[in-house]
């Protein structure tokens, strides 16, 4: 039976169907039929609210099977990562990959709809692999996001990926090569 791969796209009118479409494509080229990826349309995807998007996703939760991988490019990231420190899921996640994900709080971004926290190792699923990818490049969220989310997940594993962009260039080989050498060992080294 293939795994189970939910991917949250990001912000913007035409976020869905015009860019993160392109790294969905990519991770499907790359990891092959042994994955099932599972590409919801967000609510109101030019103006993202996190209490829409959590209900969303806790209804996209319920189709998920104990392993499923979650991936969130970048406010898909940030609100993901919240929603799961903020609502322990029924099923129990493979793997949480955050790639270009802006951190709410101190140095990073204020928010007026999202609670900033820095309390993730706690609040996230115990022992739950956590592995951040960040363009060097991106110039939408600076790569000092990444490390904010290292700071407040020390376990977490951050990949810089030199000349890469917010979209990390629509190229996500090296999420799939973590993801195929089992992503849970991937966040141990």
């Amino acid at each position: 039976m293939p795994r189970q791969i939910l991917f949250i796209q990001g912000a913007g009118a035409t976020a869905h169907d015009q860019w993160d479409i392109k790294l969905v494509e990519s991770l499907e080229r790359e990891l092959g039929e042994d994955f099932t990826l599972r590409y919801p349309r967000m609510p109101d995807e030019a103006d993202p609210r996190y209490q829409t998007w959590k209900t969303a996703l806790l209804n996209e939760f319920d189709g998920l099977e104990d392993g499923a991988i979650l991936i969130g490019h970048s406010i898909g990231g940030t609100i993901l990562i919240h929603v799961l420190a903020d609502e322990r899921p029924k099923f129990r996640p493979g793997a949480l990959i955050l790639i270009s994900a802006p951190f709410i709080g101190e140095g990073g971004w204020p928010s007026d709809d999202i609670v900033p926290r820095t309390d993730f190792s706690q609040r996230l699923p115990a022992g739950l692999p956590v592995l951040i990818y960040h363009g060097s490049e991106d110039k939408i969220v600076p790569f000092g996001h990444a490390e904010f989310y290292a700071k407040a997940i020390p376990e977490a594993v951050v990949r810089s990926l030199p000349h890469r962009d917010h979209q990390l260039s629509n190229d996500l080989s090296e999420v799939a090569q973590d993801i195929l050498k089992g992503a849970p060992s991937a966040a141990t080294g």
